[in-house]
């Protein structure tokens, strides 16, 4: 393997490190209007379903449309060139979202058809997932993805436990209204339950009865008592996994901890902090 990379043109390598790689200058810029490409590509799959801009601007927005898909043909075509593993590249999920973003317009000139070439055309949209990529590469980003994955469980069961509060409002609902006022089946006191307790409120589906109004009010309360917790549940692993990034290292002076791990001087007292003795995982 490292004789094949050894082997690799100047010219394969230096591609690899724009494309693949945001740790230089050319590769942030390549990444910067790879992203403005995307957002004015998916743009234009939303303006073209308006029946005004499809009407008067359809035939620009197909020309521009092509424009961005000989842009996306010409990256997917050099990730694959540059790529050190290219099969396993096109088999990965990014490789797929890269595929998929430049199909529509190819699928549209073998198979013709209005509607069908809408719905394919919509898989461009896919292509935004470029976007949440870069995000590993941001140390707030970081942050907030290692609190939403050790709050996961504490969320999950909170969303069990609501979902068996749902379960037994629904077959309450159901036995006490009936099908005469709407519950006809507990799926669809289900679709009550949920939208009421979320507190949506669509009011396509509302109880008749005393009984039924009365559960209604208390399901309402629920909703006002629960929507809350996940949000106490992420802040909280929010506050805890910015506190395990804060140095522990004391301010000489006033004794202040709980500083940023690259302070040179207190925030307080503007005192110079010891230097670290050991050195910070960078978590990029």
């Amino acid at each position: 393997m490292s004789e094949n990379i050894e082997s690799e043109s100047p010219l394969k390598r230096q591609l690899r490190t724009i494309i693949f790689g945001t740790d230089t200058p050319a590769g942030r810029y390549f990444d910067i209007a790879l992203m403005v490409c995307i957002v004015l590509s998916v743009g234009l799959v939303f303006l073209d379903t308006v029946e005004m801009f499809h009407r008067e601007y359809g035939q620009i927005i197909r020309v521009l449309e092509w424009v961005f898909t000989v842009i996306f043909t010409i990256e997917y075509g050099l990730r694959l060139y540059c790529a050190t593993h290219p099969v396993l590249y096109a088999r990965s999920f990014y490789g797929i979202v890269d595929l998929l973003s430049v199909l529509p317009s190819y699928l549209a000139l073998l198979i013709p058809g209005a509607n069908f070439t809408l719905v394919i055309r919509i898989l461009r949209l896919f292509r935004i997932f470029r976007v949440l990529k870069l995000l590993r590469y941001l140390s707030e980003g970081n942050v907030l993805l290692r609190a939403m994955m050790q709050s996961s469980r504490k969320v999950f069961i909170f969303f069990f436990s609501v979902s068996l509060i749902v379960m037994v409002l629904s077959a309450v609902m159901y036995v006490v209204e009936g099908p005469d006022n709407g519950f006809s089946s507990i799926p669809k006191s289900v679709y009550w339950t949920i939208v009421t307790i979320t507190t949506v409120g669509y009011g396509d589906i509302t109880p008749k009865t005393g009984l039924g109004q009365a559960i209604a009010a208390f399901t309402m309360l629920i909703g006002y008592s629960i929507i809350a917790i996940p949000t106490g549940i992420l802040t909280a692993e929010i506050s805890q996994e910015v506190g395990r990034h804060r140095d522990l290292r004391s301010c000489n002076q006033c004794h202040k901890t709980g500083h940023d791990l690259d302070a040179m001087y207190c925030s307080r007292c503007g005192c110079e902090l010891d230097s670290l003795d050991v050195p910070v995982e960078n978590d990029a």
